[in-house]
C-alpha cells in the first residue's frame, strides 16, 4: 500500500494513470445511474402509478442527498483517507441499489434513491480531489477530461441498457445492474489507487450538515409541491422561508468557523467562483433537458424504452467529441473564450429545441441535441478544470466537495424548477373536457398517465391534447435553460480569467466580492 500525503503528491509515480483508470470505473457508475433512471421514469408512472411530482422526487432525492454530504465527504476523505471512503462510498451506492431493485411502490424507490445519493456523496468529490496528488498542471486538464468522458460514457450507456433492460425484464432491474459495475469500481480503487490524505483538514460539522440537508430538501419541496398546490399556498411560502432561513444559518456559522467546511473563502478566488458558477448554471440546463427529455421521446414520439436511449446518443456523441477537444481548444485560446462559447452553443441549442412542434419528428430533435451535448462539453471541462486549479493545495478536498456541491444544487433546482414549470404548463394546457372528476385529475398527473386515461377511455382528442400539452410545456423549459445558459455565456466572458490554460500558474487574483471575512482564501 502506498500512503501518500497531499502535500506530498505522487506526480511522476508512474501508477498515476492506472490510478486514474480506478477514478474511472467509479465515475462510470455514477454517470451509468445519472441517465438509466430517467429512461425508466414513464415505465414508473405506468406501472407504479408515479406523479409528476413523484418523477421528480425520485431524481431529486438522490441529488438533494448528494448535494447535502458532498462537503463533509470530501473532509472525511481528507482526513481518513480517500480511498477509503471512495470504496465506502461504492458499498452504500451497491446498497441502494439492492433497496431499489426489490421495491414495491413509489415512496420505496424515493428511498432507495436516497441512499444511493450518500453513496455517491462520497464517491464524487473524493475522485476529484485526487486528481492534484495524482497529476501536474501541465497533466490535471487532461486527467480531468478523462474523468468527464467517463461520467461521459456512462451517460448514453445507461438509457440504452435501461432501456434494454426494461424491455425484457421488471423495472427493478435498472437497479440491480449496478451491481456488478459497483464491484467493479470497488476492486479498481482497492487495487489500482494509492491512499491519499490529509489530516489537517478541518472536522465534519454536523451542525452545518444538518443545515444544508434541511435547507436543500425544504427548497426543493417546496419548488416541487408549488405547482399543486399553488405558490401562494401557505405551506409553501413557509417552506421557502424555512429553506432560506436554514441557509442563511449555514452561511453565517460557516463564515465564523477558523477552519470552515463550507469554506466560503474559496468563492473569493475569481476563478474558483466564477467557473463553479458557470458549471452550476450547465448543469441546471442538463438536468432539465435530462428530465424532459425521456417522456417526449416515448410518450409523444412513441418510442419504447431502449429506442428513447438510442436517441438520446447524438447529445452525448456532442458531449464526448467536445469533452475530448477541450483540452487543445482551451490551451489555444484560453478558458474563457472556450467556456463563454460553449455556453453560447448550448443556449442555442435550446433555443432551438423549444421551436419543437408535435409534428416536427426526431430528426430536428436530434439536431438541437447534438449541438446542445457540444455546448455541454465544451463548457464544463475547462470550467471543471479551472475550478480545480484554482483550489490551494491544501484544501482540495472541501474545495472540490464544494464544487460538486454547488453544481449538484443547480442540478437538483433545474429538476425541481423545470419540471414543476413542465408540471404547471401541462396541466393548464390539457383538455379534460367530458371527464369524470378523478380521470381528469389522473390525467393532468403527467403525459403517460393522460395516454393510459386516454386509451381507457378511448378517446384519441384527449391523447392528442396531452402530446400538445408535453411539447408546449417542454417548450417553455428550454426556453428558461436558453436564458439560463445565456446568461452564464455572459457572466464567464466578463469575469473568468482571460489567459490559457497552459500557462495559469501565477496566484489567483483574489476576487473583489463574496471574500470570508479577514480570510485569504488561499490560507
Amino acid at each position: 500500500m502506498v500512503t501518500v500525503n497531499h502535500a506530498e503528491g505522487v506526480r511522476h509515480d508512474p501508477r498515476r494513470w492506472w490510478a486514474l483508470g480506478a477514478l474511472v470505473a467509479s465515475m462510470l457508475v455514477l454517470g451509468f445511474d445519472m441517465t438509466i433512471l430517467n429512461v425508466a421514469l414513464p415505465t414508473l408512472a405506468r406501472d407504479l402509478g408515479a406523479t409528476t411530482g413523484q418523477q421528480q422526487w425520485m431524481v431529486d432525492s438522490y441529488v438533494v442527498v448528494f448535494a447535502a454530504l458532498m462537503l463533509p465527504a470530501g473532509l472525511l476523505g481528507d482526513r481518513f483517507g480517500r480511498r477509503l471512503m471512495l470504496i465506502t462510498g461504492l458499498g452504500v451506492f451497491l446498497a441502494g441499489s439492492v433497496v431499489g431493485a426489490l421495491a414495491g411502490d413509489v415512496h420505496a424507490v424515493i428511498a432507495a434513491r436516497t441512499v444511493m445519493g450518500i453513496g455517491a456523496a462520497l464517491v464524487m468529490p473524493l475522485a476529484l480531489s485526487v486528481l492534484p496528488s495524482l497529476f501536474g498542471a501541465d497533466e490535471r486538464t487532461r486527467a480531468v477530461g478523462v474523468i468527464s468522458a467517463a461520467s461521459a460514457l456512462g451517460l448514453p450507456l445507461g438509457p440504452i441498457v435501461g432501456g434494454w433492460l426494461l424491455n425484457h425484464f421488471w423495472w427493478g432491474s435498472v437497479f440491480l445492474i449496478n451491481v456488478p459495475m459497483v464491484a467493479i469500481g470497488v476492486a479498481a480503487c482497492a487495487f489500482l489507487l494509492p491512499e491519499t490524505r490529509d489530516p489537517a483538514s478541518p472536522r465534519v460539522d454536523t451542525l452545518s450538515t444538518a443545515l444544508t440537508a434541511t435547507g436543500l430538501g425544504a427548497l426543493i419541496y417546496a419548488i416541487i409541491e408549488a405547482p399543486d398546490r399553488g405558490w401562494g399556498d401557505p405551506l409553501v411560502l413557509g417552506v421557502f422561508a424555512a429553506a432560506a432561513a436554514l441557509l442563511a444559518g449555514l452561511v453565517l456559522r460557516e463564515r465564523r468557523e477558523a477552519r470552515p467546511m463550507l469554506d466560503m473563502t474559496l468563492l473569493g478566488r475569481r476563478g474558483f467562483l466564477f467557473n463553479t458558477l458557470a458549471a452550476t448554471l450547465v448543469m441546471f440546463v442538463l438536468s432539465g433537458l435530462m428530465f424532459v427529455l425521456p417522456p417526449y421521446l416515448q410518450a409523444v414520439l412513441g418510442h419504447d424504452a431502449l429506442g428513447t436511449g438510442l436517441r438520446l446518443l447524438p447529445m452525448m456523441g456532442g458531449l464526448m467529441i467536445a469533452a475530448k477537444g477541450a483540452q487543445p481548444v482551451v490551451a489555444r485560446f484560453g478558458a474563457r473564450a472556450v467556456v463563454a462559447v460553449g455556453l453560447v452553443v448550448l443556449a442555442f441549442a435550446a433555443l432551438l429545441g423549444s421551436r419543437t412542434t408535435v409534428d416536427s419528428g426526431y430528426g430536428f430533435t436530434a439536431l438541437w441535441l447534438s449541438l446542445a451535448g457540444v455546448g455541454f462539453g465544451f463548457s464544463v471541462v475547462p470550467a471543471m478544470d479551472g475550478a480545480l486549479a484554482a483550489l490551494p493545495a491544501d484544501r482540495a478536498g472541501s474545495g472540490s466537495g464544494l464544487l460538486m456541491t454547488l453544481r449538484q444544487v443547480g442540478g437538483a433546482v433545474g429538476i425541481a424548477l423545470l419540471g414543476s414549470l413542465l408540471a404547471s404548463a401541462f396541466r393548464d394546457r390539457l383538455d379534460v373536457t367530458g371527464l369524470p372528476g378523478e380521470a381528469a385529475h389522473t390525467a393532468g398527473q403527467s403525459v403517460v398517465a393522460a395516454h393510459l386515461v386516454a386509451a381507457r377511455a378511448g378517446s384519441a382528442r384527449l391523447a392528442d391534447s396531452a402530446n400538445g400539452a408535453y411539447v408546449h410545456g417542454m417548450g417553455l423549459v428550454l426556453l428558461v435553460s436558453a436564458v439560463a445558459a445565456l446568461l452564464a455565456a455572459l457572466l464567464a466572458a466578463a469575469f473568468l480569467p482571460g489567459a490559457p490554460a497552459a500557462v495559469r500558474n501565477e496566484p489567483e487574483e483574489e476576487a473583489p466580492v463574496m471574500a470570508g471575512p479577514g480570510g485569504d482564501a488561499g490560507q
